[in-house]
């Protein structure tokens, strides 16, 4: 063996890396046993004790800390850790507005509403897709007329070509995703969430965050969704905002009435309500509704007895029936109103039908344009009601008194009381404004004004000022845990996002799932192992030992490989590793048949090693660049754990290579210096498949018919009774829920979920005793807290019947796909298996030279994917696990194209090989070529039942969440291997029979 010192020198250098990075995870392991022993479960003491020994060296060797190691272990992704994953979407639709100075337009506003249903879809940017519809809409429209405003006029002259515009608003809209990729890595950074991964997904304007160990994903959602517009506002009192509310409730009443009998009289009614609506501090005009709303706050809505009941309160008070008027009791038992910017209170069910009544166009015309209401961030401590406040719009844009961007720094404090409060630090000129504010605001000393601090539209507090501020310090405090003070900080350091950004994906795991997956994957990487080395000794006697030495170190590199890049291992990166023992398997396989066929022709050991491995290299790396290509598709086009998956499987095609081919060649070297007998084979397998001649071309018609019939039946089943799709590729809302009954079934549960959350929900088998619920309720509901919403209906609904009651602790993973996002990755998935099949077939072109072989690879994967589709579909409802159509399963079928072309180029090679020595060119190509698929039948045969083997492994001890795909995967590698003799060699016989001679 040529080479061999350099061939060790690699090999033990490569180890002792490996050691070292793999070092980091034993070491911080080590920490947090130690930490759950000091601890004895306690949580809080076990986080308390990391924190002190995060600066302290734990690593004796190198003197690093725990820090410093944890930053450096194998990171463990969501579904092994648990945690969330949440998938940002860039608002460009909301910045091209902002960009317009909110342009009316019918014209510009219909193609922004176009745009954003074609990008669904499309794969072009929003702003292309955006300048392409208005040229539709309006063929002679100038988009210079839109955004050559006051803030644009500088980039945009009023006589610039929509060209010219196109090519700002790109501009505009790549700076406003970039910088919000860095705004929300910057707020993930100060969250301080280890081996947290944030991507920035190309060609589109999402952000992929992936946070394992997170068990707070409310505080998560309210980090990421909120674009930090800080604002500050003047305000009104409630006494001057009082008899607006007043003539507006009468308004809507009046509205109410003329709809219920459509009479003359109540529109007159109407429109006098509407024309006489004013802001009025004076109230005794309207001493009767006054004296009313006094009888309210004495007894309270729920009790109108007084009132003449519930239904004629509510038919005369409209309004106050659901926003209840700021009052308090005085000393002579009289309501008052009281004193401050909260004009009302509502509860957190009631504030939906408010915010209808306040926008109603009707209404919406007597509200003064220097006049808007907010509601506060959270409601009241221990209840459930929220504060609307009355907010003062000032200057000629009727805006803040003064905009956030003025804020340098911000951090989490207390106040004086010891409750949690954000410091603001300003810039010189708002230190300046903010005086001229403050003094402002206290300068009656009987009628100080309140400012309002705002943020994202929401009241975070609203202070009466009480002498003039100056030096540019301020700060917020409420109703704050420490938690809330530090994440508001944290996003007020970060800066505003420059658009919004919307969750239209999101995945929580819990920790009791991920300790599951994590067994699950152990027990079937450590099975699996088994299933090859017995296989292999068993098949191939002593050589069998090498192949399990190679493969054991091929894992322990990609391993070290996979923690010195910083990859997150996931559940699918657990079956690519899994998938690499076959890989690995595979190449000795080569190996040893052309070993065997060395040793029948009678050589020495020594040379038919040589020989063996020599002849072998082609067919080895063929298979494997294919496979590879297969992965780097999968890296380019996936996300999460898409992605683990491909980069586990790249890594590992790369170390099965070095340890197949050179480990494997030291060890067999060693063994041939120290004198061992080296015996490829048992006396049982010595003659399998030996001498084989099968009539393989003579029946290939068989095949033809047997695939199209089922390939036929498949797509008539796709027509007609379609897949069972993902949540990702459908949308909606997915909860994985733990039951306390064991014996729940989904009988038990559908008609509940259908009965409370609207038809079409799914429930599924998931564990033994979990189920898979999915459902659309809510799902185009934009509200901020319609996750939540969605949870306690669920647990409502559940809870219904004693049998599936349930509490949210219950619910161990959740899942959010948009519709619209689901739409394009439905597109996507389809794109990306067309482009893999034609890289790969392009591929087989280049290094076979004739297209005929193009063409069997070609057909045979688009087969092998057909199969599996058709599989999937014929058998939803048939079989007792989930055969989801979703990210997971593109993967597996990506992965069954990659095995199927290794399979095909190893029996492609040597059909090369016959017709271009083995045979005079006078020779019928059919029996060449047949003779050549016999002679790699064993290796065939014994590749795939390794492969089948291992993946049988997976898909009985891989776990619930696994299962389809690996049941894909097993299915795929089974016609996977049909294919490569039974599809792709006729089609090139068909297809050249003169070329072939």
């Amino acid at each position: 063996m040529q080479g061999k010192g350099v061939v060790k020198f690699f090999a033990i250098l490569m180890a002792v890396v490996c050691i070292y990075q793999l070092s980091f995870t034993w070491v911080a392991h080590k920490v947090e046993n130690d930490a759950q022993v000091y601890a004895k479960g306690d949580t809080t003491k076990a986080k308390a004790y990391l924190d002190s020994v995060s600066t302290q060296p734990v690593y004796p060797l190198f003197k690093h800390n725990y820090q410093y190691v944890k930053q450096r272990e194998l990171a463990l992704g969501l579904d092994l850790e648990g945690g969330m994953s949440v998938t940002m979407q860039i608002s460009l639709n909301e910045l091209v507005k902002k960009l317009s100075n909110n342009n009316q337009d019918p014209a510009f506003n219909q193609a922004l509403a176009a745009a954003t249903v074609d990008g669904v879809t499309s794969q072009q940017d929003y702003i292309t897709l955006f300048v392409d519809e208005y040229e539709k809409i309006n063929p002679n429209g100038k988009l210079a007329a839109i955004f050559s405003t006051k803030d644009n006029q500088d980039h945009i002259k009023f006589n610039a070509s929509n060209n010219e515009v196109e090519s700002y608003l790109k501009d505009q809209a790549k700076t406003a995703v970039q910088q919000s990729y860095t705004i929300l890595n910057t707020r993930i950074d100060q969250f301080g969430v280890a081996n947290a991964n944030i991507q920035l997904l190309p060609g589109k304007d999402r952000v992929l965050i992936e946070l394992p160990g997170v068990k707070e994903p409310e505080r998560v959602r309210k980090l990421l969704s909120g674009t930090a517009k800080l604002e500050f506002y003047q305000t009104y009192d409630n006494s001057q905002v009082y008899q607006l509310l007043t003539n507006i409730n009468g308004l809507i009443a009046a509205k109410n009435k003329a709809a219920k009998k459509d009479t003359a009289t109540a529109a007159s009614k109407a429109t006098d309500a509407k024309t006489t609506a004013a802001v009025k501090a004076d109230t005794s005009k309207n001493k009767g509704a006054l004296s009313l709303l006094n009888k309210v706050n004495k007894t309270g809505v729920k009790d109108t007895s007084a009132l003449g009941g519930k239904s004629q309160f509510a038919d005369q008070y409209p309004l106050f029936n659901v926003l209840k008027p700021m009052m308090y009791q005085s000393q002579n038992g009289q309501g008052e109103l009281a004193r401050g910017p909260i004009v009302g209170r509502a509860e957190v069910k009631d504030t939906a039908q408010v915010n209808k009544y306040l926008r109603s166009p009707e209404v919406k015309s007597v509200i003064p344009q220097s006049m808007k209401f907010l509601w506060s961030v959270k409601p009241q401590e221990k209840t459930k009601i929220f504060e609307l406040y009355a907010i003062k719009l000032v200057g000629a844009e009727n805006g803040a008194a003064l905009a956030g961007d003025v804020i340098n720094d911000a951090h989490n404090d207390v106040d004086q009381k010891g409750s949690p409060e954000v410091v603001m630090v300003m810039n010189s000129d708002g230190a300046q404004k903010w005086r001229t504010i403050t003094a402002e605001a206290a300068a009656d000393v009987n009628n100080k004004q309140y400012i309002a601090i705002v943020l994202d539209d929401n009241v975070y507090s609203a202070p009466v000022v009480q002498n003039e501020i100056s030096g540019g310090v301020s700060s917020i405090s409420g109703n704050f845990t420490v938690e809330e003070a530090k994440d508001l900080a944290n996003v007020l350091k970060a800066g505003r996002l420059p658009a919004p950004a919307h969750i239209v994906a999101e995945a929580v795991v819990g920790p009791s799932l991920g300790q599951e997956a994590i067994h699950a994957g152990l027990l079937s990487s450590v099975v699996g192992l088994l299933v090859v080395l017995v296989f292999m000794i068993a098949y191939y006697n002593r050589a069998g030992t090498v192949a399990v030495v190679a493969v054991i170190i091929n894992i322990f590199f990609l391993m070290g490989v996979l923690t010195s890049l910083g990859a997150v291992l996931t559940m699918p990166g657990v079956a690519g590793i899994v998938l690499t023992l076959g890989i690995s398997v595979d190449a000795n396989v080569l190996i040893y048949e052309r070993v065997r066929e060395e040793l029948a022709l009678g050589k020495s050991l020594r040379i038919a090693i040589a020989d063996g491995f020599k002849h072998a290299l082609s067919s080895i790396l063929d298979s494997n660049i294919s496979t590879f290509l297969t992965g780097l598709i999968l890296f380019v086009f996936g996300t999460g754990p898409i992605q683990g998956f491909a980069i586990t499987l790249m890594i590992g095609i790369v170390t099965s290579l070095f340890c197949s081919l050179l480990i494997s060649r030291l060890v067999f070297e060693y063994m041939l210096e120290k004198g061992w007998d080296i015996k490829f084979s048992n006396p049982w397998s010595s003659h399998t498949f030996k001498n084989a001649n099968y009539a393989f071309v003579k029946n290939r018609f068989k095949f033809y018919i047997f695939s199209t019939i089922f390939i036929v039946a498949g797509l008539i089943s796709m027509a007609t009774q379609g897949f069972n799709y993902g949540v990702d590729f459908v949308g909606g809302h997915n909860y994985t829920v733990k039951f306390n009954n064991p014996n729940v079934t989904t009988e038990d549960v559908r008609p509940i979920v259908d009965k409370y959350l609207g038809e079409g929900n799914e429930v599924k088998t998931f564990g033994a005793d979990r189920l898979s619920i999915t459902t659309k309720y809510l799902i185009n509901d934009k509200a901020g807290n319609t996750d939540q919403k969605v949870r306690e209906a669920l647990v409502k609904a559940l809870s219904t019947d004693p049998k599936t009651k349930i509490t949210l602790a219950n619910i161990v993973g959740q899942q959010k796909v948009d519709p619209t996002i689901a739409n394009g990755l439905k597109k996507s998935a389809f794109l990306t298996v067309i482009f893999a099949i034609i890289i790969i077939s392009a591929y087989i072109l280049i290094r076979f030279r004739k297209w005929q072989f193009s063409l069997g690879a070609m057909v045979a994967t688009a087969h092998d994917a057909l199969m599996v589709l058709s599989f999937f579909s014929l058998f939803k409802d048939v079989l007792p696990f989930s055969l989801d159509i979703d990210q997971s399963f593109i993967a597996a079928i990506l992965t069954v194209i990659g095995y199927s072309i290794n399979d095909t180029v190893v029996v492609f090679d040597r059909i090369r090989e016959f017709l271009n020595l083995h045979h005079a060119k006078n020779d019928d190509p059919k029996t060449v070529i047949n003779d050549a698929i016999n002679n790699t039948l064993s290796r065939t045969i014994i590749t795939a039942l390794t492969v089948v083997l291992i993946l049988l492994v997976l898909f009985i001890f891989g776990g619930d969440v696994i299962r389809g795909f690996s049941f894909a995967l097993l299915i795929g590698v089974c016609f996977g291997t049909y294919s490569s003799i039974c599809v792709a060699t006729p089609v090139i016989i068909d297809f050249g029979k003169k070329d072939l001679r």
